[in-house]
Order: structure tokens, then sequence, then C-alpha cells
């Protein structure tokens, strides 16, 4: 069994932009490798947007080195970048966003969101890539809904929507450059499941609603987020009302990390040269 190592939670919370009022669960710039392969985690959300002529949403702004996983529960976002690429995504969706050497992108609530108004909720996951990645040219993988695969875990309702890696024997449409299994879970009141894990891998579950008891012991609430030991294999969660949960597990980057705001790297020689690529106009 893998041992439960802390639970924190945040009620501090920032705007990124207009349009996206964040509660920030961990970063690089607080934690160390101990969360490996992963970076950081903004939970944006829920909150209610009266309806608006003007879209709100955060403009263009650079990344380098990493990439950004978007999970929308609720609302829509509309995306562009400075390579002509563009999108949107809506509940259920999933925007991989692999920005390796460097892009220029803005995103924005949609045009319809915005007309409407209504409730906004999503997830923003940084994703780490190893050094021989970092300079690769940008990607997006956009995942729709209907191409996540759903594991039905028993008949009250328990399901798990497979991201990326594996969940028994469904495999997730992301493609990802170091092993990593993320998955989306409906956990009804009263219901258990026995999550598999691969040994010595980083694990950390965050609930955004409901209440979880975690290995028959500690219990974790809405917008916690618990972190796991990397020995074992198994964790038991049991809803004590009906949760939401995220679960982020993957192999450790045993690289250095070097960054600084959207840049990550393995040296400060190469967050110096991102900065200059960026003022220079580099990153388009």
């Amino acid at each position: 069994m893998k041992q439960l190592h802390r639970i924190t939670r945040t009620d501090e919370s920032h705007w990124v932009g207009d349009g996206f009022p964040v509660r920030t669960l961990f970063s690089y710039n607080t934690l160390d490798a101990v969360v490996s392969p992963f970076l950081m985690l903004d939970y944006a959300g829920p909150a209610e947007f009266p309806p608006a002529d003007k879209p709100r949403g955060v403009g263009l702004h650079p990344h380098r080195g990493f990439e950004t996983v978007t999970i929308l529960y609720q609302g829509e976002v509309e995306h562009h970048d400075t390579a002509g690429n563009g999108g949107l995504i809506g509940p259920g969706d999933v925007q991989w966003m692999t920005a390796a050497k460097g892009l220029l992108h803005e995103e924005m609530h949609s045009a319809a969101f915005t007309r409407q108004g209504g409730t906004f909720e999503a997830i923003q996951l940084w994703v780490n890539l190893p050094a021989r990645y970092k300079m690769i040219a940008p990607h997006y993988q956009s995942i729709t809904d209907d191409l996540i695969p759903v594991v039905k875990l028993d008949e009250k309702g328990s399901v798990v929507r497979v991201i990326a890696g594996n969940y028994q024997d469904a495999k997730g449409p992301a493609n990802t450059y170091t092993p990593i299994n993320l998955w989306d879970m409906r956990l009804p009141d009263g219901q258990t499941v026995e999550l598999e894990i691969p040994e010595d891998y980083t694990t950390l579950l965050f609930a955004l609603k409901g209440s979880i008891k975690i290995n028959n012991s500690a219990t974790m609430n809405d917008v916690e987020l618990a972190f796991f030991e990397r020995l074992g294999k198994t964790i038991t969660l049991t809803a004590l009302k009906d949760a939401t949960l995220l679960v982020m597990n993957g192999e450790p980057i045993d690289e250095p990390i070097a960054g600084y705001g959207p840049f990550v790297m393995n040296t400060e020689q190469e967050i110096r040269q991102a900065i200059e690529d960026f003022n220079s106009g580099r990153f388009q």
C-alpha cells in the first residue's frame, strides 16, 4: 500500500487575467522534485460569470520547457497562439499543450460562454519535459470528451476517465514524453475503490469536491491535495460523500529544475536564454 505523506489545501486565490480565479495547490517554486514530473497545479473556480460583451481570460503570454494540461469541467475556453493554432474546449475536454522550445498563446472564455455567462471550473496541470525534449517544436493535442475512455467501476456510478496512461485495460488518448497516468474520477457516497499504482511513481490526488477516506484512515475534503510516498502499489479510497477526483501519477524525471515564471528548464543559463529569446521576439 502507498502510504499517505501529507494533505494540503490553500484558500488563497489570485486572478490569472480577468477570466480565471485560481488557487495554486503546488508549484515548482515551492516544492522540490518530490512531485516530479509535475510542476504546478492550478484550480480555477468554480466561479459564476455574468453575461458580458467582451471575452474574459488571459492575453498572449509565453511558455517554454514543459507542457500544460487544461481540463474543463464547466464553461468553455478558446485558445490561439502566434503559430496560427487555435481551438475550443468545453466540459469534459482536455487541451494538452507541449510548449517545448516556446510559443505565445492566449486563453479566453468562448464567445458563447461570454454571451450567456455561467459557471466556470477548470484545472491546469503543468508537466515537466526531460532535457532532450525541452527544445522540440511546440504542438497541441486536442482531446475531446468523446475520445476519453470511461471505465465503469460499479453499478453505483463510480467511473474513471482515462486521460493519459492506462487504467485496467483502457488506454488514454494523450501522448506523453514520460510515463504518466492521469485519471478523472467520480466516486459516489459510500463507494470504495482500490487503485493499482506503479511502484516508485509520484502520486498525487486532488479532490475538486466531496470527502474521501484514504487507506481507511485519513480523510481529505474538497479542494485538498494528497501526496503519497513512492513505495507501495495500491491506494484505497472510500467516498464519504459524492466526490470528483483527479489522480496524477508519473515516473519521476531525475534532472535538475531551473525555473522563472512561465519558463522551466534545467540550468540558469537556459532560463536567461529563454528570457532573451522572449524579449527579442523569437517566440513566434
